[in-house]
This record gives C-alpha cells, sequence and structure tokens, in this order.
C-alpha cells in the first residue's frame, strides 16, 4: 500500500526523536528490563481505557433503543466495533447486557471481559494473555418513541 506524502511528513524526524531519546540511554539489562516494563504497563493501560470506552459506548447504543432484544444486540455490535476500531484483539469477547431494569427512566448496563494477547511483551515472562473488564450503566430516556419489536 503506497502512502501518501502527506502521511510520511506527518511521520518525519519521528524516528530520530525515538533514536535520540534510547542512544542517551547507557543499556545494560536492567535498563532493558525497565524499559519493556514501561512498554507493559503502558499496553496493558491502553487496552484497559479501550474496553472501558467500549463498555460505556455499548450502554449508550443500548439505552437508544425502545425493545430490550434490540438494545442488547446494539449494545454487543458497538462494543465489538469499539474494540476492532481500538486495534484490541481479544481471544474471547463477552458483552453482557443487563436489562433487568429496561424502562423510561430506568437503566441498562453493559459488562465488557476481553482476554488479548500479551505476545509482544513476552520478553518480561508475564502471562501470554490477560482479562480486561470494565461495566457501564446508562440511564434509558424517560420520553423516547417506539422502535417496534
Amino acid at each position: 500500500m503506497k502512502r501518501s506524502s502527506l502521511d510520511r511528513r506527518s511521520e518525519r524526524g519521528s524516528v530520530s526523536v525515538e533514536v535520540a531519546v534510547i542512544a542517551r540511554v547507557p543499556f545494560d539489562e536492567g535498563t532493558l528490563t525497565g524499559m519493556l516494563r514501561v512498554v507493559f504497563a503502558g499496553k496493558v493501560s491502553e487496552a484497559d481505557g479501550n474496553v472501558e470506552r467500549a463498555a460505556a459506548e455499548g450502554a449508550r447504543a443500548a439505552s437508544l433503543r425502545q425493545h430490550p432484544g434490540n438494545a442488547a444486540t446494539d449494545a454487543r455490535s458497538t462494543v465489538e466495533a469499539n474494540l476492532a476500531t481500538a486495534g484490541v484483539s481479544c481471544s474471547t469477547l463477552e458483552a453482557i447486557v443487563d436489562t433487568s431494569d429496561f424502562e423510561p427512566g430506568g437503566t441498562v448496563t453493559v459488562t465488557v471481559e476481553c482476554t488479548a494477547s500479551m505476545a509482544d511483551v513476552t520478553l518480561l515472562g508475564v502471562p501470554g494473555t490477560r482479562t480486561f473488564t470494565a461495566t457501564a450503566t446508562e440511564v434509558i430516556d424517560t420520553y423516547r418513541g417506539d422502535d417496534g419489536p
């Protein structure tokens, strides 16, 4: 895939900065391990945030529907789409939609459980996968129309 000159210009100099930062650090085994731990912590934090956002977006999508079945379907597809867009690859993904209080003024809750691979940071000896869980609740609008069965 050919990249446009605009794409290349936006990245110009980024490698130089990275090399300059890394070149100043004297490398030994402890430094490398420390840097890998920072990478691992960043990956975990980013994946955790993406799962939290997916749960919130799923709950929001569900709250906009008028029928519990449609709400659950929309929530699950929204969760999947959000995680795919964020680049989070889940080996197992579960989106549990609680519609037990699904009525105007009630709530809908979405719990997302994603098991993601940590293979790109296995040099640290961390487990190969990690499970991220997030729950979000949205209030269902009191005034809304009917979208059918």
